[in-house]
């Protein structure tokens, strides 16, 4: 029994080394409006545009201006519509 565990657990730790690190997920093409939601959002021409606004480091993507003043007056109403991860350096 002893010895059956340690084969089972030298196999799982063999595995891992092989597995090696997790890869990050692919960061998405479009995400929907954070104010209109029905409306997707192309995030490099919205960021190229500036089609975007930054909260508690998160970036939210816009469909036009009036989205963006929208969540400008009130961010936290719109806070878990779809978004990314502010980028570093930004």
């Amino acid at each position: 029994m002893k010895k059956t565990f340690t084969v089972i657990v030298a196999c799982l730790a063999a595995a891992s080394v092989f597995a090696g690190p997790a890869k990050p997920a692919k960061a998405p093409k479009e995400l929907k409006c954070a104010v209109m939601t029905e409306h997707m959002v192309n995030i490099k021409k919205a960021t190229a545009s500036k089609m975007y606004a930054d909260y508690k480091g998160n970036r939210y993507f816009f469909c036009c201006g009036g989205c963006v003043t929208s969540f400008k007056a009130n961010p936290a109403k719109f806070a878990k519509a779809p978004h990314i991860p502010t980028p570093k350096g930004k």
